[in-house]
């Protein structure tokens, strides 16, 4: 007998009614409403979810690595089975989650212009690789919702004007007034196609091979909601939907973060929650510090939010030597609600975003940053402004290229400032996420960007595995240092309650040469005082400054030095970092 488990669920029934109800209110009818609700029902019944099943989705032990399938390659295997030794081999005790950046069948934007939802790229493997990486690690992949590709079947179908996915895009016969859209490219924001009832303009954010979605058309979150169920069945737990923020269009407004938008995350994060107790809604946002926070909604939306202010401000602060805008970042942002947390990075496949900077560095010291990158090695990407002109939207360098030069020159501490800004970013609420080529070191792919001209190529290199092992074992090589630097770190800190993602954090306040946090466990038993020097020069504070408790024995956790006097100072090397402590794990 087949049993229908949604439809037997009440609440969640009246939820995505709810959620239906608010998304469509002004684009259809009540009666179209309450198909599409039934209609959404229709496609969980018979998913079965133990709803007695409670578990902890994330701790202190929670690290996520961000990779292409094909970052290391080899001519005698596919990606994903080199990738899947690679995890085995070097990450097992220190990586938690593997963001796998999109592996689908593409056409472009490495990746980010899917062609095909529900297949694996050949060229990288299969899905049983994708499940046999799952058994070790939970994996997190790209809901790339906003567009897909020009190549694809469905966009094909929009040509020829006929078939499913020939109503799936925003188009319009005549152009329409489109000066009010927040752009994150600089590229025409409606492109012309010839498709068989004539010419079409069609809505394309950020590129002419990118192709925007219209939700207004609930066959298109039909399919998707299909799209998740699928990802899910294939052991996949984690979810970040890619550049969210711009999902729902209505002409006349900025259509960025647009309510529907939000609900519609709330509906994901309800279908989601239903499927599986473990599953982790992401929501990628590269947008201003408020308008980033709001994706936790009333801690009904994303469960978590990428931390996009972090690493402009933290580059700047090492790089400037000056601790005073990374103490307004991490005092201005709210602490995240339990069931909520950001995602810190300081790298990624992407560059730099310059938008989340906006509230915490001025013109000039945005201007300062750019020269700096630019002295480094590193591209700027471009977005038009509201007024038409072009604005600085985003730096592409590989990291350890971006902190090689201070504003003060070059100098000795590079790998040192290298392995401060991933100490501080591990120190700070949240989950820390490290990019595959922060983990190694890598450097500019110059080549790369010579052969593609995209700016982003300088910081997607691929490796040929035995180059990489034998650049991993020789302990002299940039590569092994870091790696073994930051392997320590991350070991060390996953032991520590005091850095669970929800713990507290109190921003302390030691001077612009010094940048420090307080951590305090969930259970208010372990206590970790988080100093840095930013500086490359010695610096010296003293313990009173930091208040540590009298009755408690106190220790550095990296240097394992005892602290016997709780008046005396402590003396930091240049970018040196001491988590000072009243539990040993």
């Amino acid at each position: 007998m087949n049993i229908s488990y949604a439809n037997n669920d009440k609440v969640l029934v009246n939820k995505i009614a709810k959620h239906i109800s608010k998304i469509y209110t002004e684009t259809l009818s009540p009666d179209q409403i309450d198909a599409c609700y039934k209609k959404v029902i229709s496609l969980l019944d018979a998913i079965r979810k133990d709803k007695n099943e409670v578990v902890e989705r994330w701790s202190e032990d929670t690290v996520v690595l961000i990779t292409y399938a094909n970052t290391i390659t080899s001519n005698k295997e596919k990606p994903l089975k080199i990738l899947d030794k690679f995890l085995s081999d070097y990450c097992e005790n220190i990586i938690s989650i593997v963001h796998i950046l999109p592996f689908f069948p593409s056409s472009s934007d490495d990746g980010f212009a899917v062609i095909d939802y529900y297949t694996v790229d050949s060229n990288f493997g299969d899905w049983q690789h994708i499940k046999k990486i799952s058994q070790k690690f939970s994996i997190m992949s790209d809901m790339v919702i906003n567009h897909g590709s020009s190549k694809s079947q469905w966009f094909n179908n929009f040509i020829n004007q006929d078939g499913e996915g020939s109503e799936y895009f925003i188009s319009y016969d005549e152009p329409v007034d489109t000066s009010e859209v927040i752009r994150p490219r600089t590229n025409q924001l409606l492109q012309k196609f010839n498709t068989k009832n004539g010419v079409k303009h069609v809505w394309c954010t950020f590129s002419n091979d990118q192709i925007d979605y219209n939700f207004a058309n609930p066959e298109i979150l039909y399919e998707f909601i299909k799209i998740i169920i699928h990802h899910m069945n294939q052991g996949i737990t984690v979810l970040r939907f890619d550049a969210i923020a711009f999902l729902w269009k209505k002409v006349g407004t900025k259509c960025i973060n647009l309510d529907e938008t939000h609900e519609i995350v709330r509906l994901f994060r309800t279908i989601m929650e239903y499927l599986s107790p473990k599953s982790i809604l992401v929501t990628e946002t590269n947008t201003p510090a408020r308008e980033n926070v709001s994706y936790f909604g009333n801690a009904n939306e994303a469960q978590w939010i990428y931390n996009f202010s972090l690493p402009p401000v933290l580059l700047f602060s090492i790089l400037k030597g000056d601790s005073s805008y990374l103490e307004k970042l991490t005092m201005s942002m709210p602490p995240s609600q339990l069931g909520t947390s950001y995602l810190n990075f300081i790298a990624s496949h992407d560059g730099v975003g310059l938008r989340p900077a906006e509230d915490f560095l001025n013109k000039e010291e945005m201007d300062l940053l750019i020269e700096t990158m630019r002295d480094n090695g590193g591209k700027i990407s471009y977005r038009t402004d509201q007024e038409g002109k072009k604005s600085p939207y985003e730096i592409n360098i590989s990291l350890i290229n971006a902190i090689e030069k201070t504003v003060f020159g070059k100098d000795e501490y590079m790998i040192d400032r290298f392995i401060c800004i991933h100490t501080i970013m591990m120190s700070l609420e949240g989950v820390p996420a490290f990019y595959m080529h922060s983990l190694l070191g890598t450097g500019n792919d110059n080549e790369l960007y010579k052969k593609t001209n995209h700016n982003r190529s300088l910081n997607r290199h691929t490796y040929q595995q035995e180059s990489l092992y034998t650049q991993l074992s020789n302990k002299n090589s940039i590569g092994s240092k870091i790696y073994n630097s930051l392997s320590v770190l991350i070991e060390l800190r996953k032991k520590q309650k005091a850095f669970h993602p929800n713990a507290v954090q109190f921003t302390l306040h030691l001077g612009t040469d010094l940048y420090g946090i307080w951590r305090q466990s969930l259970d208010k038993k372990q206590s970790i005082f988080c100093v840095t020097n930013i500086t490359r020069n010695a610096k010296t504070f003293s313990l009173i400054d930091i208040n540590l408790i009298g009755f408690d024995s106190w220790f550095d956790l990296i240097s394992g030095d005892l602290i016997t006097d709780l008046s005396s100072s402590i003396n930091l090397n240049p970018y040196q970092t001491v988590w000072i402590t009243n539990t040993r794990k």
